[in-house]
């Protein structure tokens, strides 16, 4: 089993493109989601060790996938990096509330990104 594969979910193909293209770089395996819908149903099939979630999307929320994917037992413990514009407290509050492992508000630097990345995964083991 791949230990270093991401799950990218966001609604911009643009910014999916960006993730993907830098994530990859570092050596991970990279899949994508454009969509919460298709988010919930890839993370259940392929259990990334990663997730990077948007919370503004059509159909399903990244709240409302954070919330169903901590309350499955198959994808509970995979951490979630919440990538959003959305930068209020009381935003970063309800991300950590649904069951967040980090919250990072774009813009963002890419670098730093996969620094929260290798935290998440290497502080684990």
């Amino acid at each position: 089993m791949n230990e270093r594969k991401v799950l990218v979910v966001d609604d911009e193909e643009n910014i999916i493109q960006i993730l993907e293209f830098s994530i990859e770089a570092e050596g991970y395996e990279v899949i994508t989601a454009l969509n919460g819908e298709e988010a919930i149903k890839k993370a259940r099939k392929e259990q990334p060790n990663l997730i990077i979630l948007d919370i503004m999307m059509p159909k399903v929320d990244g709240y409302e996938v954070c919330r169903v994917l901590k309350a499955n037992p198959l994808t509970k413990k995979i951490p979630v990096i919440l990538l959003t514009a959305k930068g209020r407290e009381i935003d970063k509050r309800l991300g950590f509330e649904v069951g967040a492992s980090d919250y990072i508000v774009k813009p963002f630097s890419p670098s730093k990104l996969i620094d929260k990345i290798n935290e998440h995964l290497f502080s684990r083991k």
